[in-house]
């Protein structure tokens, strides 16, 4: 079991800056691709950024790449980040981030482990 606990979100301008935090405890964090999505009202989860498990692999949504940065920290605090910087009204959503023990990175919400969501709203 992992569980997943995500902290960071709030309102902000169009314009401004958030990091998201997710802390990871149980199975072995350092096995697992760490991936984050977001749920705006009346849509589909979609896929943002995801992270491997060195974190020498990244990749992002194209509506969000150069905005958003992922990274982890697989020593003492286990855990993940998306620095999301020149936030948009479209970004609003509630933001997961999920945790994957297979081969690759993953754009399908289809990972093994997921948090209860933050919610991020960007006024305009």
């Amino acid at each position: 079991q992992v569980q997943l606990v995500e902290s960071g979100g709030g309102l902000v301008q169009a314009g401004g800056s958030l990091r998201l935090s997710c802390a990871a405890s149980g199975r072995s964090f350092n096995s697992s691709n760490m991936g984050w999505f977001r749920q705006a009202p009346g849509k589909e989860r979609e896929f943002v950024a995801a992270i491997s498990r060195t974190g020498g692999s990244t990749d992002y949504a194209d509506s969000v790449k150069g905005r958003f940065t992922i990274s982890r920290d697989n020593s003492k605090t286990t855990t993940v980040y998306l620095q999301m910087n020149s936030l948009k009204p479209e970004d609003t959503a509630v933001y997961y981030c999920a945790a994957d023990y297979s081969r690759s990175l993953l754009r399908a919400p289809t990972y093994d482990y997921w948090g209860q969501g933050t919610q991020v709203t960007v006024a305009s």
